[in-house]
């Protein structure tokens, strides 16, 4: 979507929120939690093919999951916003040679699971309900994927994980929020619509959602990986988590990207996990 399309939208929720803002904001809201992609395509298709598919129901939702399984480790991997569980392939081959039995998901709205929209309240749930079921060892989360895994880790303290590795996570909802309401050009009436929204639905404010005040309850021992390139969830979001995280070690980049997909890392990754 280009700037001018977004901000073309911006303006005119903007207009209609002089009419009703609590209209506009209920729009921005679910403009907000309805990815644009994140389904598969035949060339992403090719790489789940080799896994073992299986749903597992939450709440009237199905939850797509996928195995390699081995006989090492549980590794339970979780993509980020618009994305699905074939971003993992730059990794798998590397992960299967350890012989780790691998399990992945897709969030809400994304890949094969239900859903039309996406929190990352709801995808903690979903990663909780395939931890319940798999029992990982080791949780690998990508951005929100990343959040959220936090999330889960605080609410239902997973007992079974030891490990848990954040590839460019975000800090605290309220930044991802922030951005969000920038990039279209909310006024005020939108923005504090849109905090109302978050406080009736979650029952907290929008501050209370942070990754990294959650890390410092988490026992599981961490590590945090973040680019100083990152365009998407800025440096200082990891520093932020990395600093909270008592139980934890940062790796800092230069030049991934958000995507951090570098085979440079994955040792890195595998070494955290055996140690």
């Amino acid at each position: 979507m280009s700037s001018f399309v977004v901000k073309s939208i911006g303006s005119a929720l903007n207009a209609t929120s002089l009419i009703s803002s609590k209209y506009a904001a209920k729009k921005a809201i679910n403009l907000f939690a309805s990815p644009r992609k994140g389904r598969y395509n035949d060339d992403q298709k090719r790489i789940i093919d080799s896994a073992f598919f299986e749903d597992i129901c939450y709440n009237n939702m199905e939850i797509a999951t996928y195995r390699w399984v081995g006989k090492g480790k549980t590794v339970l991997l979780v993509h980020g916003w618009e994305s699905n569980t074939a971003r993992w392939e730059y990794i798998l081959n590397d992960l299967k040679a350890q012989d780790y039995n691998i399990v992945a998901l897709d969030a809400p709205a994304h890949g094969r699971s239900d859903g039309k929209q996406f929190n990352a309240i709801l995808y903690s749930e979903f990663i909780n309900a395939v931890a319940k079921k798999f029992q990982p060892e080791v949780l690998i989360g990508h951005s929100v994927g990343g959040m959220a895994s936090v999330f889960c880790m605080y609410h239902y303290q997973l007992p079974s994980v030891k490990k848990m590795i954040l590839l460019g996570a975000p800090a605290h909802f309220t930044g991802v929020f922030d951005r969000y309401k920038n990039m279209m050009g909310y006024n005020k009436r939108i923005s504090s619509g849109l905090d109302s929204i978050v406080l009736k639905r979650f029952e907290k404010p929008v501050s209370y959602f942070s990754a990294a005040n959650f890390t410092e309850s988490i026992e599981a021992k961490g590590l945090v990986i973040h680019d100083k390139n990152d365009k998407i969830i800025p440096y200082e979001d990891g520093q932020l988590i990395a600093s909270r995280y008592k139980n934890s070690e940062f790796i800092s980049t230069t030049g991934f990207g958000h995507g951090l997909k570098d085979e440079s890392l994955t040792p890195k990754i595998i070494q955290f996990i055996n140690d």
